[in-house]
């Protein structure tokens, strides 16, 4: 039993020791939040045959210390009989299916990370305004930031990546003039995942995988 307890600890070690860096508490509790939401839309896309999404706020004027925490899932517009009003080709207007979250006290969505196509790095997420959006509350109005899935659970944009990190910033402006900036106790402190064509999700096991830059990335930073 002693052996026994003596190999775990060592396994125990070496994995603390592969992934540190990788992000603290409020980074990991981040990634399985949004993961479960990432979860929850594919799940949705399935089942009921529509197009669904994940939906993280960029710019909210209302509420700017929710900009780039504020995530929720959505699913397109139906009529009566269930069905979608919006073509195939057509984009959607958007329902909310829950009240959302939001991300762990000083733990950020990285616009300068996060890719439409993680391995080739160049485009940004794909974003959408309010105004496809039904019924949302004045207090979210604004620009969000979308991870869009087809009525299989299939992700439109396979390969993009979700990046979050620990930092600090002004929350009374909107992200936008006032990005979350890397602390120097959080220099390394960043978690996230890839999503699949397939719906499903991974996450990123060493800073490396997430982009070289976060190796040089120094105190007061923007990420």
């Amino acid at each position: 039993m002693l052996v026994v307890i003596a190999i775990i600890s060592v396994l125990m070690t070496a994995g603390t020791i592969g992934l540190s860096g990788m992000g603290g508490k409020g980074v990991s509790s981040g990634v399985a939040i949004t993961e479960s939401l990432f979860d929850e839309a594919r799940t949705t896309a399935v089942s009921r045959n529509i197009r669904a999404c994940v939906l993280l706020a960029k710019t909210l004027p209302n509420k700017p210390d929710h900009d780039l925490r504020r995530l929720v899932v959505a699913y397109e517009e139906v009529d009566a009989n269930g069905l979608p009003k919006s073509t195939a080709d057509q984009a959607p207007k958007w329902v909310l299916s829950s009240r959302g979250a939001v991300l762990p006290d000083q733990v950020y969505f990285s616009e300068r990370f996060s890719k439409k196509e993680h391995a080739v790095g160049a485009e940004a997420i794909p974003e959408i305004t309010d105004e496809r959006i039904k019924d949302v509350k004045a207090e979210f109005k604004g620009t969000y930031f979308i991870y869009e899935f087809n009525d299989q659970g299939i992700c439109k944009t396979p390969g993009a990546s979700f990046i979050i990190g620990n930092g600090s910033r002004n929350t009374a402006q909107a992200a936008t003039a006032y990005p979350p900036r890397v602390m120097a106790a959080g220099k390394r402190d960043f978690g996230g995942f890839i999503i699949w064509r397939n719906g499903r999700t991974s996450m990123f096991r060493s800073p490396e995988q997430m982009g070289t830059a976060l190796k040089s990335l120094q105190s007061g930073a923007k990420f």
